[in-house]
């Protein structure tokens, strides 16, 4: 037997806010019949291309430490650059700039949401499939 992954969860103090930060962030969607509303205390976001969830949960803790699991995102219609460019002009916290470190064009860029937690942009599959 085995088991797969139903949805990513992510614990955070305000599950609207963020899983409305993360929607335009990835270009999620709320899931049919099931809106998020301001004060839900569990959020869920769809992405309408893979089927693959994210559910935000409010929790009273605070963010201790770095994460030890985060995301690891491709950009879908443009290059790694662009998409960090994207981000930065969202307001998103750049927390580690790696580009490069193995040779031109290569490396991410870690970045971390309104609360926190720590993601990664790596290169397209486009410019990996290019070099």
């Amino acid at each position: 037997m085995v088991c797969f992954v139903s949805h990513t969860s992510v614990d955070c103090h305000d599950a609207f806010e963020l899983s409305e930060w993360w929607k335009a962030l990835l270009g999620y969607v709320d899931i049919e019949d099931d809106p998020n509303l301001p004060g839900h205390e569990e959020c869920m976001i769809l992405d309408p291309e893979t089927g693959h969830r994210i559910l935000f949960i409010e929790v009273p803790d605070k963010k201790q430490a770095k994460n030890r699991l985060h995301l690891d995102l491709r950009p879908r219609d443009s290059g790694r650059d662009e998409e960090v460019d994207r981000l930065i002009g969202l307001g998103t916290t750049v927390v580690a700039d790696h580009r490069g470190v193995h040779g031109p064009g290569s490396g991410w860029v870690v970045f971390a949401d309104p609360e926190g937690n720590e993601f990664c942009v790596l290169r397209s599959q486009q410019e990996i499939d290019a070099r």
